[in-house]
């Protein structure tokens, strides 16, 4: 039950980092943004993870850092969507189809063939990004696209981050991977034009909202809460947040949304609350089929 609690919290907290981000990015530059904001973030972890993360050998530590370079790039188009975006709510929908996409990304990558229930909800994720995004007709926005592909790439940055968790504490796999983000963003805005900034009361506390609350206390109890209860469960639960994004965004920030947007979100909803169930039954399935294959060929051996 802990972990569940914990889990629900942090897709809140993933939520108001949303709305702090769009706060925050009206004055800063995004990718100064990310930068700082991430690089901090690792930076209050790393007391709880030290130990483990100077064990590491020098392979694990490039795998993390690897890993964490597609989640830089990742957010650093999303950043930029959130800037030009005059929905944050449609821009989690959209971005929650990394889910949906991440098989497809494993299947290009390692030829992983996805299972049957992503197949099933794929048309269905097809429909509400439609009804989402083709409102005035057979035409996208920009932050939608931009929206679309930090979703890609973050389905990259999951499958690539599965494949090393095994070798890595989760703890010290994000803290590893917040400093990445940070570098990158940094980076990214070194070259970039200085921006002037206007430094308020206000900026700076949402800011350290974003960075404390928002990613540090939110990835340490995500980590803690998926530690703590099944894969599936964490999944459903880590759908919430764009509901979450849309209340918050409509609450503090005055946005509204159309009701074939509105519709459009709950139908992507629906498809990745079929994916992680129907790909739970059929695991299920499956693997009760190969203890019946085990049982009739150890009971042909006896006989």
């Amino acid at each position: 039950m802990r972990g569940v609690l914990y889990l629900f919290i942090a897709t809140l907290l993933a939520a108001v980092g949303w709305v702090a981000s769009k706060i925050v990015v009206q004055s800063v530059p995004g990718e100064l943004f990310i930068g700082s904001r991430f690089l901090l973030a690792s930076l209050v972890l790393l007391p709880f993870c030290y130990k483990s993360l100077l064990k590491l050998s020098m392979k694990q530590l490039l795998s993390a850092c690897g890993v964490g370079v597609f989640l830089g790039l990742a957010l650093q188009v999303w950043i930029y969507a959130v800037s030009i975006s005059d929905s944050l709510s449609e821009g989690a929908f959209i971005m929650s189809l990394a889910m949906i996409i991440a098989p497809l990304t494993a299947w290009i990558l390692f030829q992983a063939k996805p299972n049957r229930a992503f197949w099933i909800a794929l048309p269905v994720s097809t429909t509400g990004m439609m009804l989402l995004s083709l409102t005035n007709g057979w035409k996208m926005e920009s932050s939608q696209l931009l929206f679309l592909l930090a979703s890609a790439l973050l389905s990259v940055h999951f499958v690539m981050n599965k494949r090393i968790s095994g070798n890595l504490k989760p703890l010290v796999s994000i803290c590893l991977q917040l400093f990445v983000v940070g570098l990158v963003g940094l980076g990214y805005a070194s070259i970039t034009q200085p921006h002037s900034i206007a430094f308020s009361g206000e900026l700076i506390s949402w800011f350290a909202i974003s960075t404390l609350i928002a990613t540090s206390v939110r990835y340490l109890l995500q980590t803690m809460g998926q530690y703590k209860v099944s894969m599936e469960t964490a999944a459903l639960l880590m759908i919430l947040e764009p509901i979450w994004t849309l209340l918050l965004s409509m609450t503090l920030l005055g946005e509204t949304l159309e009701p074939q947007k509105l519709i459009g979100g709950g139908v992507i909803f629906l498809s990745l609350f079929l994916y992680i169930k129907l790909s739970r039954r059929f695991a299920k399935a499956e693997q009760a089929k190969a203890v019946q294959v085990e049982t009739e060929q150890a009971e042909t051996v006896k006989a």
